[in-house]
């Protein structure tokens, strides 16, 4: 190859951020759902509902690109979600031409949108068959194969004018699977020499998806001890595993580290986390035993597999948002996991503060204990209701297929009527046990 040229970003330009998904064909998911991706983006529903379905190919995709091998289109059994056989993920009430294959969308702020088409393998589970890209008002669909080269969609960008006029009629172009993208090689038809390469929709989306981060509603029971991991804005895998490496590395600045401790002081967990390196790949963590700060405090640590379920399943999810920069992706399955009803209310001020500075946050969420802190914090103007929006999902009974409702909320922290109500539940379990009591009382 002569030469290669892409469309990847500069180094120091910021990246565009996710600004919406699409799924279409995956688990209960038949009809496509597309969800906005706001700074504050609330999943919500029963359980089974769906709302993992809407971001599980995005960590597939994720999981694919960090993998150490080429594992083919799509990585189905990974660090962040495992399938052992593709029908567990195909949505099986889906017929005709959407049968077998699903079909996943992302959107970026530079109002491009790359979808993916995927379907049932015959050498590997899963092949891809086709890289839908839209660039504005220019749409393009491409396969495996080759293209005449007047008839290929290629944008101006890719090309300048003097190769444009270089090659004219006398090149085809090769398009061939990377993972789930498309190379295209613009080749010679006389001397099947090729003349440079790119990438359809250029290298922003391999970028943006590696920056996702993946805090899992799982994650682990506390050790004794910590692997050392390597830092930078890339988190391959889930995101517990760096939470220690990175407090030690902060630990040099304790200015760093303040904002941690100012966290955790307001879940009411502990005052202080700091980690002590045990060797060359070991750290541990340890916290203040008391949930204030006293005197002789400093001296008063403990390992965090001394302390309850609640600081370590929670040390993940504050690291995150404090180390996520604007504009990438942090997606916290149950972040109120194991937390006190005061704790997941004030939960809602961590979150709040990470996407007030920009990041993208996904929680989501049974909590509407947590629910309610980020309404009074919208009502109490400490949050710019324009930057949050909730996506509620639900089954139908009949079919089993979800449909997902969003909904705005307004200046006064209500997002209006919701197809189901966490605080229904709440006061029909108070009302059941009151007329129990009261018939108890006056038999």
């Amino acid at each position: 190859m002569a030469h290669v040229r892409t469309a990847e970003a500069n180094g120091t330009k910021e990246l565009p951020s996710i600004t919406s998904l699409s799924v279409e064909g995956f688990k209960s998911i038949d009809a496509e759902q597309t969800i906005e991706i706001r700074p504050l983006t609330i999943l919500a529903g029963a359980n089974s509902s769906g709302k993992s379905s809407l971001m599980q190919p995005l960590l597939m995709l994720k999981q694919t690109l960090e993998a150490t091998y080429d594992p083919g289109p799509l990585l189905i059994n990974g660090p962040n979600v495992a399938f052992t056989k593709v029908d567990q993920f195909l949505c099986s009430a889906a017929e005709g031409e959407r049968y077998g294959r699903f079909v996943f969308g992302v959107s970026l702020a530079n109002n491009s949108t790359m979808q993916f088409s995927f379907a049932k393998g015959t050498g590997v589970p899963i092949e891809l068959l086709y890289i839908r890209f839209k660039d504005e008002s220019e749409i393009y669909d491409v396969a495996i194969g080759e293209y005449e080269y007047s008839n290929f969609p290629v944008k101006h960008q890719f090309i300048s004018e003097l190769e444009t006029r270089y090659i004219k009629e006398k090149a085809h172009i090769v398009t061939r699977e990377n993972r789930f993208f498309m190379d295209c090689d613009v080749i010679f038809k006389q001397s099947n020499r090729t003349v440079f390469g790119f990438r359809l929709g250029g290298h922003e989306y391999e970028k943006v998806l590696t920056q996702v981060v993946h805090v899992p509603g799982s994650r682990g029971n506390p050790q004794r001890n910590y692997k050392i991991t390597s830092l930078s804005d890339r988190f391959a895998g889930t995101f517990e595993n760096y939470t220690a490496s990175i407090i030690a590395k902060r630990q040099a600045n304790p200015d760093s580290l303040e904002r941690l401790g100012k966290d955790f002081l307001e879940l009411g967990l502990t005052w202080k986390v700091e980690a002590k390196q045990i060797d060359d790949t070991q750290v541990e963590l340890r916290v203040g035993r008391l949930p204030a700060p006293a005197r002789g405090g400093a001296h008063d640590l403990v390992s965090i597999a001394d302390v309850g379920f609640g600081v370590s399943q929670t040390l993940p999810v504050v690291v995150a948002l404090l180390v996520a920069k604007p504009g990438q992706l942090v997606y916290i399955e149950q972040p109120e996991i194991h937390l006190h009803p005061r704790s997941q209310h004030a939960m809602a001020k961590v979150i709040a503060r990470a996407a007030k500075r920009g990041v993208k946050v996904v929680i989501e969420t049974h909590s509407s204990i947590l629910l309610l802190g980020i309404q009074s914090l919208i009502a109490l103007d400490e949050l710019d209701p324009k930057i949050v929006i909730l996506h509620w999902c639900q089954r139908d009974p009949k079919t089993g297929l979800t449909n997902v409702t969003s909904n705005e909320i307004d200046e006064a922290g209500s997002f209006g009527d919701w197809p189901e109500d966490f605080d229904d539940v709440s006061l029909e379990a108070q009302s059941r046990f009151l007329n129990a009591a009261s018939k108890k009382m006056f038999k």
